[in-house]
């Protein structure tokens, strides 16, 4: 049932970029699709925690810290969750949105997903992590895999302005997640994506008033399509993540998010006409492949991840599902 739940919130993430696709062709601007998807998210997870008071209790902090937190620590705690939606997930989700307006959606998907191995060199620079031979032989296989995405361009549309945007989303995503890292194991993961969604769109709302307002005036598919995104790409997806990772342990949950990528470059495919050149179906999967292999650990890690608290997301098991 975990790894079918994981599987399930794969599926509904990779589905995000065809809905929007099909919301631009339906007159969306970048702009509104990512407001309403916000709002909408955020309005959403709201109503669940007033549904499920459960879902609202927090989780234990770090060793040696008190279990009754100081009201300015709190805040504090709670004022970063804010702001980790209205700088790091605001600027990562316009990026990714404006380079999908310029690029195909399965491309911008295989581009975007080397943030895990971002997030692997940036832990081991940083010293929270250290580079093993296998992750070493992992950063090489994605390199190369990343290295043949770009340059194998032929049945897709290739932009080179699309493409730095994609890495700059996965850039943004990469220190989003580093920075998440200080928190996510002090608010229950409810609560904390309601609070980076609520973040999110306080920012684009302002940007929204700064610059004119938004524009509605498109054709009804179109809230449709934003619906798509909000329900099933967000709010379903990072749900059923974390009810999946709950019951496998975050090593097998992240492996099976590999499934991600394939779900967009087949929806990509079949919706879109979209198709990527032999070559670029090779670098995905050596991207792919990588992404899996940083997720492999010793025994007695996993075993720890298994029968200690459950930790919807940790870096020590690659932190990376707070969530787009």
């Amino acid at each position: 049932m975990g790894a079918a739940l994981c599987l399930l919130s794969a599926a509904c993430f990779g589905a995000m970029a065809i809905f929007g696709k099909l919301a631009y062709q339906a007159g969306v601007s970048p702009g509104t699709l990512l407001l309403v998807r916000f709002s909408l998210a955020a309005a959403l997870l709201g109503m669940v925690l007033l549904v499920r008071h459960d879902l609202r209790r927090e989780a234990p902090g770090p060793p040696g810290e008190p279990a009754d937190r100081p009201a300015a620590a709190r805040r504090r705690l709670l004022a970063t969750a804010v702001g980790l939606g209205a700088v790091g997930y605001a600027t990562q989700a316009s990026l990714f949105f404006s380079a999908l307006q310029l690029m195909d959606a399965s491309l911008l998907s295989l581009i975007l997903y080397t943030y895990p191995v971002l997030v692997t060199v940036a832990a081991v620079l940083l010293g929270r992590d250290r580079l093993t031979p296998g992750r070493g032989a992992a950063l090489v296989a994605a390199s190369c895999g990343t290295l043949l995405v770009l340059l194998g361009a032929g049945g897709v549309s290739f932009h080179p302005l699309g493409a730095l945007l994609a890495f700059g989303a996965a850039i943004t995503y990469t220190g989003y997640i580093l920075v998440a890292d200080t928190v996510v194991h002090r608010l229950p993961p409810v609560v904390l994506s309601a609070l980076v969604m609520s973040g999110a769109a306080g920012t684009l709302g302002a940007r929204a008033l700064l610059t004119g307002g938004v524009d509605l005036d498109f054709r009804l598919p179109g809230w449709f399509w934003l619906a798509c995104i909000a329900v099933v790409s967000t709010v379903l997806a990072m749900l059923t993540f974390f009810a999946g990772l709950k019951r496998t342990g975050p090593s097998t949950a992240a492996i099976l998010s590999t499934f991600e990528p394939v779900v967009t470059t087949g929806l990509a495919a079949l919706t879109l006409g979209e198709s990527l050149s032999a070559v670029q179906l090779v670098g995905g999967v050596l991207v792919l492949s990588s992404v899996a292999v940083l997720q492999v650990r010793p025994a007695r890690n996993q075993d720890r991840d298994a029968t200690g608290p459950a930790a919807p997301v940790q870096l020590a098991g690659q932190p990376w599902r707070v969530r787009r």
